[in-house]
């Protein structure tokens, strides 16, 4: 599939999923869309993922004389355009709806992660209909999904969890990369995909935030129960943070759900506040551990093997080196930035 990444405005370090997409996705890029840079590459920003133009709009890439229109002639150019970003709260901002209906109108679907379902919005609906497209609302939760009953741990796979200090730390990054490598060292591993940019790269999964707060951890159970007796390990995508003022409760559900056998706990280089929650301060790394390993233990007791540092904000290997062997110290475990570094140092704890 050929895609469009919408990240406005937020390109490239506040648009993860953007560059989740972008570094993970087998889907061709043929562009993202960003006003405040248009005319650039994504990798004059972003060097280890695989590059594409920036454009400003959505009308630059389209041809409307060959859109799927009422006659079904698919657009040639673009199948998808795919919104790469998601505030808090998910909102959908609306200097972006003249894009999304561009897309609509050329014959695109357009991909969304956010709260804001574009199917439940009066005019996308009605392009999406008129034109032969449509748009897939990755959030929206599937039927039937019911309490957890505790039984995660009866599968045969080994289960790996990444936590976080905080939001956007790098779970997903960590995730995917362990799970690469595990595959690269002859392991059958898999992706548990527990939030929006898992889903897009991996096709399938349970938005866990948008689940019904009772169901959280019987939504994850769910997929570990689905893909536990056919692979050796299973790598959880984690959310938020034990500590978060908004968003623990999505992570307590993950972790008991999921009920990992071991814990990789990520952290970003040099923060000391929650992002977006500026009035509370990070407690010490060495309280994540206990609090992460404490409040699993009555579900399933589990500890904290490794870290994934995310050290994008140090200019020189040196001063990552450093933060790595702090953080090291205070999780009393090996570490590593999984970008920067790879995982061979974590790894082996990890398997």
């Amino acid at each position: 599939m050929r895609i469009a990444i919408l990240a406005h405005e937020k390109f490239p370090h506040r648009a993860k999923t953007a560059l989740g997409v972008l570094r993970y996705t087998d889907d061709e890029v043929v562009a993202v869309l960003d006003r405040n840079n248009p005319g650039r590459r994504v990798t004059e920003f972003v060097p280890d993922v695989r590059d594409a133009p920036i454009v400003e709009s959505m009308a630059e890439l389209v041809d409307h004389d060959h859109g799927r229109g009422r006659d079904q002639d698919r657009n040639q150019d673009i199948d998808a355009l795919l919104i790469g970003i998601s505030p808090i709260g998910g909102a959908f901002d609306e200097s972006w709806r003249e894009d999304v209906r561009t897309a609509l109108e050329a014959g695109c679907d357009v991909i969304s992660g956010l709260h804001y379902f574009l199917g439940e919005d009066e005019e996308f609906a009605a392009l999406a209909a008129d034109h032969g497209c449509e748009t897939r609302d990755v959030r929206e939760p599937p039927e039937g999904l019911s309490v957890s009953q505790g039984i995660a741990d009866e599968v045969s796979a080994e289960v790996v969890l990444t936590v976080g200090t905080d939001c956007s730390v790098g779970k997903l990054t960590t995730t995917m990369e362990l799970a690469r490598a595990a595959q690269e060292a002859g392991h059958d591993a898999a992706v548990i995909p527990t939030g929006q940019t898992g889903i897009m790269i991996e096709g399938w999964g349970n938005p866990i935030d948008r689940v019904v707060s009772d169901f959280t951890a019987g939504a994850v159970e769910e997929m570990i129960l689905e893909r536990g007796d056919e692979h050796d390990y299973l790598f959880v995508e984690g959310q938020g943070s034990i500590v978060h003022p908004a968003y623990s409760g999505v992570t307590a559900g993950i972790l008991h759900g999921s009920m990992p056998d071991r814990l990789v706990l990520c952290h970003t280089a040099g923060t000391e506040v929650i992002h977006g929650y500026e009035s509370f301060a990070l407690p010490p790394i060495e309280r994540y551990v206990e609090q992460y390993e404490s409040f699993a233990e009555p579900v399933r007791e589990t500890e904290v093997v490794a870290g994934a540092l995310n050290t994008a904000d140090l200019e020189s290997d040196a001063d990552a080196r450093a933060s790595l062997d702090e953080f090291a110290t205070a999780i009393d475990g090996p570490a590593t930035d999984v970008i920067r570094f790879g995982t061979d140092e974590i790894l082996d704890a990890v398997i």
